[in-house]
């Protein structure tokens, strides 16, 4: 019987998606989840929903629930880590002190000052989970979905010995929204992507055996198609290649858009097309309310779908239990997989799964213009890895110093600067190494 924990569980939309998905997956009618966050009002939510859910479904599924993981993660044959580490306390330090400097973010969870300054805080934690999975459950497979996705399972694959995948819906949801933008049937859509989470790239799209970047070159000359995403077709036009990751995000992990007002105004557009601070300005009010969401569900105040959703831990299960081949996208160690781009870094690849687990596959080499993109982004990793696994104050700050829209705003002596004022902002929740 197969048993799932979640840590993290009070990340409660998404665990209700998972679960879900999980729920509904043939072959999977039973089985037991352990649900784990140190919110326990929030992990209350989570476990009535999931109670909920297995009611819905009638399946033979179980749940506990659990501020400590150490009390229910034995025997787990799937770790599921959503956690967010003091997120609340520190978004608006993540956000206020760039701007500061000109450094304008519009999500900043993965990439850039936010981004770094959230892995400082999360890394720890996610250790000391891999810690107590590898005594209590040594044959799990650890799937990660926590942002910034790239230096979680960097260094997890580097602190453990255990499977550790990066999993997104990054570049199954684009191919969707390229889908649509060409009006073609998803299903008929045949791509290829590769690079580095967020900031993979679809190099091949087709359809019958049709190129179909011509039409998309042609559809988004429209005025009209453009505005919809206008920060990636621009690097489309410009570097020929169509990025994963919204505009927003996308504006972010590149020099390009967002250093200088003019460029924002010309580039960004509300929301997830690039506006500043869209994701400090907000998250903490989608956050209330989709717990608020979730109690009208439970209540009988608000209808809910049940239907399995593009997350890939489900499918990664049925492949696994079931010996059901399938192809998912996975956050992977580069093992020659991209050939141009650093081996032993982490990369977003197709990766087929069956019995056996997730066996990634050779891409090859990426264009170099968009190669040299993701390089720089995984010496961010690279850095970040260093500073974690090594305590090293200085590599943490050649990790922002080096970052691609930070280096294009900033001079070096601004950025330490910035690094020592975040530091200070955000301390009782980092580690000692950056202050003692």
């Amino acid at each position: 019987m197969t048993k799932v924990a979640i840590i993290g569980a009070g990340s409660t939309v998404f665990t209700t998606e998972l679960v879900t998905d999980i729920l509904l997956t043939p072959g999977l009618e039973e089985g037991s989840f352990a649900l784990v966050d140190i919110d326990s009002k929030r992990l209350d939510l989570a476990h009535r929903m999931t109670e909920w859910l297995i009611g819905q479904t009638g399946s033979g599924w179980t749940v506990e629930a659990s501020t400590d993981r150490t009390r229910v993660l034995a025997g787990s044959d799937y770790v599921i880590n959503t956690i967010e580490v003091a997120g609340l306390a520190n978004v608006r330090h993540d956000f206020d002190i760039p701007m500061k400097y000109g450094v304008d973010q519009c999500i900043g969870d993965t990439i850039g000052p936010g981004g770094i300054f959230k892995a400082l805080r999360t890394v720890p934690d996610w250790f000391a989970i891999l810690h107590d999975v590898e005594a209590l459950a040594p044959d799990a497979m650890v799937m990660n979905y926590t942002n910034p996705m790239s230096i979680l399972t960097l260094t997890g694959l580097l602190a453990s010995d255990l499977p550790v995948v990066g999993l997104c819906h990054s570049i199954q949801h684009t191919a969707q929204q390229l889908a649509e933008y060409l009006e073609v049937p998803f299903e008929e859509l045949d791509f290829a992507a590769a690079g580095v989470n967020h900031l993979a790239w679809l190099t091949e799209l087709s359809r019958s055996g049709e190129d179909l970047y011509p039409a998309l070159f042609e559809r988004a000359r429209k005025q009209e198609i453009y505005e919809k995403d206008p920060v990636r077709f621009e690097m489309m036009f410009q570097l020929g290649y169509f990025v994963t990751e919204s505009s927003g995000h996308s504006s972010e992990y590149v020099p390009y858009f967002r250093k200088r007002p003019e460029l924002v105004q010309k580039f960004c557009r509300s929301e997830y097309l690039g506006e500043t601070g869209f994701y400090a300005n907000n998250w903490p009010a989608w956050r209330r309310e989709g717990d608020e969401m979730l109690e009208k569900i439970l209540a009988g105040e608000e209808v809910f779908e049940l239907e399995r959703g593009p997350e890939f831990a489900s499918y990664i299960m049925e492949a696994v239990t079931h010996n059901r081949p399938a192809k998912i996208y996975g956050n992977v160690l580069n093992t020659g997989l991209v050939d141009n781009l650093p081996q032993n870094g982490v990369v977003e690849v197709a990766c087929m799964v069956d019995r056996g687990g997730i066996q990634p596959t050779h891409f090859g080499y990426l264009p170099t213009q968009v190669a040299v993109l993701c390089q720089q982004y995984m010496a961010v990793h690279e850095l970040m890895a260093v500073a974690l696994l090594e305590e090293d104050r200085e590599a943490a700050f050649h990790a922002l110093a080096v970052d691609p829209l930070t280096a294009a705003v900033c001079s070096l002596e601004e950025i330490r600067q910035m690094f020592d004022e975040m530091v200070e902002a955000e301390k009782d929740y980092l580690p000692e190494f950056l202050y003692g």
